[in-house]
Formats: C-alpha cells, structure tokens, sequence
C-alpha cells in the first residue's frame, strides 16, 4: 500500500521486548487512558454487540485495559453469566480491579498476566478484543487466547489498520499514531492475518473511513 512508512521492525522483535515496550507505554498512558477513548466508543458498542451474547454465557475481554468495556460484556451476561479480562500492564489492570470493586461485581474475574500466559479456569463462548494490536501480532498470544476458547465460540475484534490507497498519504500518520500505545506499532497493512485463517466465517467491517476495522469470525 503506498504511503505506507517502510520501517517495521518493532513487530519482528521477540515477544518479550515488545510487552516490555507496551508495558512501559501504558505506565505512562494508563491514568489518562479512559479520557482518550470518547472516539472509539461507538466502535466498542458495535465490537460487543457483533459476539450476539447470551444471559449465562462466558465472555473474555483481551487485553481489557482499564476495564471499559467490562459493564458492556457484563450486561450483556447478565447476574448468571461471567466476565474474565486480562491485562499485563499493572496500571491499567490496577484501574479495571477498582472499577470491578467499585461496581461490586461478583461475576467479573480479571488476571495481571502477557496473553501468552493467560490460563482460565473454564472455557468461554465468546472472545472480545478491542484494540489489541500487539496480541494480534503475536502468533503465540493468539494461540494462548484461542485456547481459552470452547469451539465455536464467537470473536470480534477491532483494531487500527492502514487506510485503503485513497487516503494512503496519512499513514504515515497511522503509524505514528499506532506507535504511541504499541510495542509492536507496524504490520498495519492486514494486522489480522494472524487470528483470521484460525476461524470460520471470518468477515471485516471498515470503520473510521477505513482507518479502522471490525471482524467477525468464530473458532474453529
């Protein structure tokens, strides 16, 4: 894609550098972070509306921050369905254990761990991820992820991407904006390649004038 930049390293390190790098970004980002989501709200309701939740069901939200979307995946449960989350920043995961306290929420069960460790005690019917870059790029994450999966399960995801070649020129600026939160910030041109030929019915919706996507598929 033109007016992509060309400089990709970040996303060929090893795993553990790039977590070091998320980690120490999100230090610095996590006490400002909910403050920045407003525009990115709609794409979250429709991230979590796509998994078609059922009262009683189990939901995992990868990587889920400062716990945002966890009253979202909570209502849609309901009292006897189940959260689980996860997050390895210890700031963010701090802040979403204060608002599942907050909220006195018995069915919400979060864990300060890297994807690649995440370990559940049951399996879930539907995974959420919402702007999770670095565990999409990240064969072994998805692998730990989709394990934590009974099949069938639904997934959607939604994340940053290149814009399509009409608005090539700002990519640049897609890049950098990437880079702000990611240890891994390139591999922008198809960053779903990685989960995508994993599951059934995969299909992508643009959002954000195609600066932005959200899949759908199932685990097979």
């Amino acid at each position: 894609m033109s007016g992509a930049p060309a400089r990709q390293g970040p996303a060929t390190l090893p795993d553990a550098e790039v977590r070091a790098r998320s980690v120490l970004k999100y230090r610095k980002r996590a006490a400002g972070y909910d403050a920045t989501c407003g525009p990115t709200w709609p794409i979250r309701e429709r991230t979590v509306a796509a998994l078609r939740l059922q009262p009683g069901q189990r939901v995992l939200d990868v990587g889920c921050g400062t716990g945002l979307s966890l009253a979202l995946l909570r209502d849609a449960v309901g009292e006897s369905g189940l959260v689980f989350g996860f997050d390895q920043s210890p700031e963010m995961y701090a802040s979403a254990c204060a608002r599942v306290t907050a909220a006195g929420w018995s069915n919400v069960l979060l864990y300060e761990t890297p994807a690649q460790a995440l370990r559940l005690p049951e399996s879930v019917d539907a995974l959420f991820f919402h702007y999770t870059h670095d565990i999409l790029r990240s064969a072994s994450a998805v692998s730990a992820v989709l394990a934590c999966a009974r099949p069938g399960a639904a997934v959607a995801v939604a994340s940053i991407k290149y814009f399509p070649w009409w608005l090539a020129p700002l990519n640049p600026w897609v890049y950098l904006k990437n880079r702000g939160y990611n240890g891994a910030p390139g591999e922008l041109r198809a960053p779903w390649d990685r989960i995508a030929p994993r599951l059934l019915d995969w299909h992508l919706t643009p959002v954000q004038f195609g600066m932005g996507y959200i899949g759908v598929g199932r685990v097979a």
